[in-house]
């Protein structure tokens, strides 16, 4: 059995607004993430967000075909991912982890890495790095080394594994007193590679201008 852990628990002070509340191509922008794993055949979704989020955006009140559940996040997002790992019913096999503010996911990228996991027991969205890199000094004057793109990785969400390999992870994690801020820094505490997929346009809201972009991406899209 497929599902799905939503983390949409933060507090959007980057953003400056409630970005997950924000419309989006005529809805909230947490409501595509929970659309697009519905229609990729999950049987239950849980969202990890305040109660109060979860009736601003409607899920209050919205019918799926599927449970959708809500549960309240923790202290740190690793804190909300294992609130929400424990919410999923009996009977889970796999589960995606996906950030809320990430609303360009399709089905068919869910599937994607769904089925890179079923051959590797961990796959995760990401994407090459193009841009150049520099680093810089406390000041934000960069610095004169190169760094290399080889190999470099943008990491994304959904990130999909065997389910009871994800909870041993975060009983390593808890056990360690490791601070991970996404799944595959989890799973490599107890030494699982994880196997990345590149699926499309994904962004995440982050600032005002990132809703613009997804706006014209839909529009493409559509």
């Amino acid at each position: 059995m497929f599902c799905a852990v939503i983390v949409a628990a933060g507090s959007s002070r980057r953003a400056g607004f409630d970005k997950l509340a924000a419309p989006l191509g005529g809805q909230p922008v947490l409501l595509h993430s929970v659309n697009a794993f519905v229609s990729a055949g999950c049987a239950a979704v849980v969202v990890v967000c305040p109660e109060e989020r979860w009736k601003t955006v409607g899920l209050d009140t919205a019918d799926y075909k599927v449970p959708v559940l809500r549960v309240d996040g923790g202290a740190e997002r690793q804190d909300s991912v294992r609130a929400g790992l424990e919410a999923l019913p009996e009977g889970t096999r796999w589960v995606a982890v996906h950030d809320g503010a990430r609303p360009l996911i399709t089905s068919a990228g869910i599937r994607a890495c769904l089925d890179s996991a079923g051959e590797t027991g961990a796959a995760a969205c990401a994407h090459p790095v193009v841009d150049t890199l520099k680093r810089v000094d406390e000041h934000g004057l960069s610095l004169p080394e190169k760094v290399s793109r080889d190999f470099l990785w943008g990491m994304e969400t959904p990130q999909i594994f065997d389910y009871a390999m994800l909870l041993r992870a975060y009983d390593c994690v808890a056990e360690q007193g490791l601070c991970v801020t996404d799944e595959v820094s989890a799973v490599e505490s107890v030494g699982v590679a994880t196997r990345l997929v590149q699926v499309g346009p994904n962004l995440k809201i982050t600032h005002p201008g990132d809703l613009e972009l997804a706006e014209i991406l839909l529009l493409h899209r559509s």
